[in-house]
């Protein structure tokens, strides 16, 4: 299937896409994909160099008859997120991912399809490769870790990168051109519980929560899609005082919407009647209330294959859905600057409850320092009245919209003449690495744009072939139309 992949145009993007995507690229896992862009630039006899975190900068002088225009940064993250549905058997460390063209889209099966960032990195890869684009001089910047923790771009040095324009090319909308972004941070809250030995009538029983689309916690967050981590707390706060929990797991990583939850329980035989009859309830609620948003949504109960002898005592149990209901999920604050961005959030990503430890992850984002502050503190104040430990960790700045930015000007009048129509001008809320890079690059005229992509961050991830298209004619003409030094 990657053979039709490689036959859709432009072919020079789409081929590197599928050399890419051969390689196994998962974040905080990226020695292969480091070594394969380190192995093209050299193919390539270009300047080739990997930092001490694990960057790559690939350098090509400019083109004949463009020695006279700022030099450039061209800059996309090499890593993945690995998302993948619960019946896809993958390993995401050994295996390529499977593509395969459906209409105008191309997707993965069932498996995210790292279009995210990779259609950015085949692009920039292009670019290098090719003997006819016009283009200055010119630094291909590939970041690690991106999806999990930004730590490539906050160990890249300044002083190291010669541009002065940094196109980044990372937005997932073929009509926008991104100014600004939201800064993040991680919450992590844990506690040990006491334990009960299982009443030896009660019966274990296993509730799974699945179907749910998911999709990126920043881009996505606004569309009020099911969070799997509520809904399982949901079902289990109305039935609380008729089962002991055994084990919850919910969610995989930070920056996806928790997509699926598995909770095992032990209900006594005398509550059994009961429980079945309030879980039926509240399900039907759950799924009727989510029927637009979440065609797909499945709650089940069965009896559990888990072998258990121990479960969270009463009072335990209730601090901890108490908890989980009482933190803030979804938009905090829409931003009252810019109409319809997200200014702030939180993503209950992560619920771990086993052997008498519970492990609660979040992110939170914002645009604003202070909100991100002031929820992180909001969330904190929550976990610590149900006697959590609480830690603030991976925190990375936003990107301050310039909208007196003279590349963005290049860009705004380069797509209406394109297009015959204006570009979105806009910030979104996701953590893109301009910020961050921004830090040490203060004096950086940076921009950020792509091709459209839908579903990032989960199995539903899928690229549009036309606007594909659409987007690397864009990005010749950039090159071609960089401002003299």
């Amino acid at each position: 299937m990657n053979e039709a992949v490689r036959s859709l145009e432009p072919k020079e993007v789409w081929n590197k896409f599928a050399d890419l995507n051969a390689v196994p690229r998962p974040s905080k896992k990226e020695e292969r994909v480091i070594a394969f862009m380190k192995d093209f630039g050299k193919n390539l006899n270009l300047e080739t160099i990997e930092d001490a975190v694990g960057n790559v900068i690939i350098r090509k002088p400019a083109t004949p008859g463009m020695e006279d225009r700022k030099p450039i940064v061209m800059q996309s993250h090499l890593d993945m997120v690995h998302q993948k549905n619960n019946d896809t058997v993958f390993d995401f460390e050994t295996q390529g991912i499977d593509m395969y063209v459906d209409g105008d889209w191309v997707r993965a099966k069932g498996t995210t399809l790292g279009a995210d960032n990779g259609l950015g990195v085949a692009t920039i890869m292009a670019i290098l490769e090719s003997k006819t684009i016009a283009h200055p001089y010119l630094e291909a910047l590939f970041t690690i870790d991106e999806e999990t923790g930004m730590t490539g771009a906050m160990g890249l040095k300044g002083g190291l990168l010669k541009g002065d324009i940094l196109l980044n090319l990372d937005t997932e909308e073929d009509d926008e051109i991104g100014v600004g972004c939201a800064g993040g941070v991680d919450v992590t809250a844990k506690k040990n519980y006491r334990e009960m030995d299982i009443p030896d009538d009660a019966e274990l029983l296993t509730i799974t929560v699945k179907g749910l689309q998911g999709g990126h916690s920043g881009m996505d967050i606004i569309k009020g899609l099911g969070n799997a981590n509520k809904i399982m707390n949901r079902l289990l706060h109305t039935a609380h005082s008729l089962i002991h929990i055994v084990s919850i797991q919910g969610g995989s990583l930070r920056n996806a919407i928790p997509r699926e939850s598995v909770a095992t329980v032990a209900i006594p035989t005398i509550n059994m009647e009961a429980f079945t009859s309030e879980f039926q309830k509240v399900k039907q609620e759950i799924i009727t209330e989510f029927t637009l948003l979440e065609p797909e949504l499945n709650i089940s109960v069965a009896k559990s294959t888990e072998q258990a002898t121990k479960a969270m005592t009463q009072k335990e149990q209730s601090i901890l859905i108490n908890t989980l209901y009482g933190i803030h999920n979804g938009v905090y604050r829409m931003s009252p600057a810019i109409k319809d961005l997200v200014e702030t959030s939180n993503n209950i990503a992560k619920v771990t409850v086993k052997d008498a430890s519970i492990k609660i992850e979040c992110l939170t984002r914002s645009s604003v320092e202070s909100s991100k502050e002031n929820l992180a503190n909001t969330l904190q104040a929550v976990f610590e009245l149900g006697g959590f430990e609480v830690t603030f960790s991976g925190a990375y700045p936003g990107w301050a919209p310039n909208m007196d930015s003279p590349i963005l000007k290049v860009l705004d009048s380069l797509y209406e003449k394109l297009n015959g129509e204006k570009a979105h001008v806009a910030a979104c809320h996701a953590g893109l690495e301009c910020g961050i890079l921004g830090q040490n690059y203060p004096e950086m005229d940076m921009i950020s744009f792509g091709p459209t992509i839908k579903g990032a961050h989960s199995p539903d991830e899928r690229a549009s072939i036309s606007s594909t298209k659409k987007y690397w004619e864009f990005v010749i003409e950039i090159l071609k139309n960089i401002p003299k030094k």
